[in-house]
């Protein structure tokens, strides 16, 4: 491993000092990530970008340790990701970070560095969003029902989502049809997606057979 480091690299810097550092970044990232969705509404984008930053920044702190003149050419390089002109994800800001940061290292001449890290990040990238992405991503659902104005909707479905839901929220009502009607939107998490019929068809039993839509949960660009 130390091949990747000589002939490119200060001498002082040791391959498995390196490597030490960017496993415990990967590590700590994934806690925080995971600490960050306790009992908290958070994008699989998010926590990825969450898991992976710890090592890209470890990365560019690395390369600029000790040298003045290098941390103010990262600073500058780094403040223009605020002048894009569209709010990315969290994701295409991580991976923006990533970028950046494969430039530095090849700009101040650490090869090896910029690939390895770059495998790195690139491969834990692609394993939490699968992990994520499937744990966020698949049963969660926004919900919405329209229920005759004669129906108080506070707590009507309440026994329906004990039956076939993990949590509900509701999160917004608002009157439809000139006020005659209310439509009810929840956000909700499945115990099963493979009983959603049978829990649309009961919701359709109580709210006299209006419009419901379940649909999944989108997240907007500007949502971190």
């Amino acid at each position: 491993m130390n091949f990747l480091f000589t002939s490119v690299i200060d001498p002082s810097m040791d391959a498995a000092a390196f490597l030490l550092c960017t496993g415990t970044s990967l590590i700590l990232g994934i806690l925080i990530a995971l600490t960050h969705c306790f009992r908290n509404r958070a994008t699989p984008g998010f926590l990825v970008a969450l898991a992976l930053i710890p090592v890209i920044s470890q990365t560019v702190i690395h390369m600029v340790n000790g040298s003045i003149g290098a941390g103010i050419a990262v600073a500058g390089a780094f403040s223009l990701i605020r002048f894009r002109s569209i709010p990315g994800t969290a994701r295409e800001i991580c991976s923006i970070f990533l970028a950046m940061t494969v430039g530095i290292c090849t700009g101040m001449g650490y090869v090896g560095i910029a690939a390895l890290v770059c495998c790195i990040v690139l491969l834990a990238s692609m394993l939490y969003t699968m992990l994520l992405a499937g744990k966020f991503g698949s049963t969660e659902k926004t919900l919405k029902i329209t229920i005759p104005e004669t129906l108080d909707y506070e707590g009507v479905f309440d026994d329906l989502f004990q039956t076939y839901t993990v949590k509900h929220e509701l999160v917004r009502v608002k009157t439809v049809h000139m006020g005659s009607m209310f439509q009810l939107e929840y956000k909700i998490l499945l115990r099963d997606c493979a009983g959603e019929k049978s829990f649309l068809d009961a919701l359709r039993c109580r709210n006299g057979n209006l419009e419901i839509v379940c649909s999944r949960t989108e997240f907007s660009r500007e949502e971190m």
